[in-house]
Order: C-alpha cells, then structure tokens, then sequence
C-alpha cells in the first residue's frame, strides 16, 4: 500500500514538472492595445483642426440636429444613428460623408442638404471629430455635454445683433419679451440661429416671381425650381410651370430664412454665444 502511494505521489509530481516545463517554453500571448479614438477601427485618424469641427458643429446643429440628434444617436425626426453608420466610421476627409450631404442617399429618405462643399466637409470634420471620443459603450463621454450654453459675452452680443441683425428684427417689435417665450436658452438658441419663428415654420412661405421673353411677370408660392423646371402656385391656387434655358427665363427667389442660411458660413462659435447671452436678457 505505501508502495503504490509513492509510486502515486511520483507520477504526479513528474506531472506537475512536465507541465510546468511546457508552459515556460509557450510564448506569451500579448495582451491587444486599446486603439486610441474608439473602439471601431476607421476611428484611428488624425487630428482634426479645431476651427473646422467648431464651424461644422455649428453648421450641424442648423442642417442636422433635428434628424441625427445632439449626440449624433438620432433625433424626433427619425434620422439614423450616426454612432453606428459605416459610412460616417470610415469617412477620413469627407470622401464618405459629403456625397450624402449633396443627395447621394435621397433615394434611400436622405435628402440633399443645401450647404457649400466646403460646408459640407465642415460638417463632416465635426462628425468625425465626435466619433474619434466613441468610449468602451459606443457613446461620447458625458464631460462633452457643456452645463450651460449662457457662455457669451451679452454686450458683444448686443454689438453684433445691432450690425447684422437690427435691419430686420427689432427687440422692441417681433423680438420683444422673446426670451419670456422660450425660456430655454438652449432652444432659444436653436431658434434664432435656425431663423425660427414668424419666418420659418408651417406658415412660412418661398414665393418666386418669373418673368419670360416678351410675357408678364408671373408670381405665386414656389413649388419646384431646379435646372431645368420652375413651378409655381398662383393666387387662384392653379399651378403653372416654364421650362428653364440658362438664365431664361428670368427668376428671383424670395424666402424669409435666406439672410439666415447666408450667415450660417460666417457666424463663429463666439458670435453664436455672444447674441445668444444677449437674447436671454430680453425679457
């Protein structure tokens, strides 16, 4: 009996030896780096220039907050999930992202976004730019989120407002007790830079006035107007149609938010700040 324990004993130690040889000859299997900017692959670039993303955040909140959300996760619209597009994954310098802005996607329910090239490729910086902060979840940091967007200087607002804005808005006239209306900074925010309100909204109302070789100027509401085709509603609410060659015939665009849309390439972050800290005081 005691024989067969140490023989027992033996084997097992023999065991232990072999097994332990084994594993010091096996290469250690290294343990994979965390990629820097996310956890996706496309999302390794480089830096973007922070003038850029600054202007295409900008621009982003104007054109695509309502259907991508604040986050990119989506919005009331119904828009995608930015976080999880392929195309915005592997996007490197707007290659992937500014033909869908320009209506490469329209048959798919993404409609054609109005902006320049160099927008677009703004815009596209700033998506890139929220991707390169994707943590372990999938989802930007928290810290992103500012407390408060009240970071503007209201006098420089003030300044501002009176040269740029003043010729159309008055704080004594539609402005009055604005912020008294929309007590969210935020969505007054939103509100203004979107051109919201009394020119924008259900109501609102692009008219075009065409006038053709040798015929009357003809007015109504705009109904299509590209390279080729104008149409238009008249007062009488029948429709009419011309045919488009160039420059003939002749026509001119009316719609309240255009001095809005020409601004959304010129504001800074600064300017955006600044006015809005000087709206909420109008109470």
């Amino acid at each position: 009996m005691t024989l067969l324990t140490g023989r027992l004993a033996l084997a097992l130690l023999t065991t232990q030896f072999l097994t332990t040889q084994l594993l010091a000859q096996t290469p250690a299997i290294p343990t994979p780096a965390r990629r820097q900017g996310g956890f996706v692959p496309g999302q390794k670039r480089a830096d973007e220039d922070p003038a850029q993303v600054a202007r295409g955040k900008s621009l982003y909140g104007l054109s695509c907050r309502a259907c991508h959300g604040a986050d990119l996760r989506g919005g009331d619209i119904g828009g995608p999930n930015l976080l999880r597009s392929q195309l915005a994954l592997s996007d490197r310098e707007g290659e992937k992202i500014v033909p869908v802005i320009e209506g490469s996607l329209q048959a798919g329910g993404m409609p054609a976004i109005p902006m320049s090239g160099a927008d677009a490729k703004a815009v596209a910086a700033y998506v890139r730019s929220v991707m390169a902060t994707i943590g372990g979840q999938g989802m930007p940091p928290s810290a992103l989120q500012p407390p408060t967007i009240l970071v503007g200087n209201a006098t420089a607002g003030k300044a501002y407002f009176e040269k740029q804005c003043a010729s159309c808005h008055s704080v004594t006239g539609d402005l009055q007790g604005l912020a008294a209306r929309i007590p969210d900074p935020k969505t007054l925010q939103n509100t203004w830079v979107a051109g919201r309100g009394r020119a924008a909204g259900p109501n609102r109302k692009v008219t075009v006035t065409v006038t053709a070789p040798g015929e009357a100027p003809v007015s109504g509401r705009l109904l299509r107007l590209d390279d080729f085709l104008v149409a238009l509603e008249l007062p009488d609410e029948t429709s009419r149609s011309f045919r488009r060659n160039g420059d003939v015939p002749k026509v001119e665009v009316n719609d309240p938010l255009a001095p809005h849309r020409a601004l959304f390439s010129v504001y800074s972050d600064e300017d955006i700040h600044n006015v809005t800290a000087y709206l909420v005081t109008l109470k």
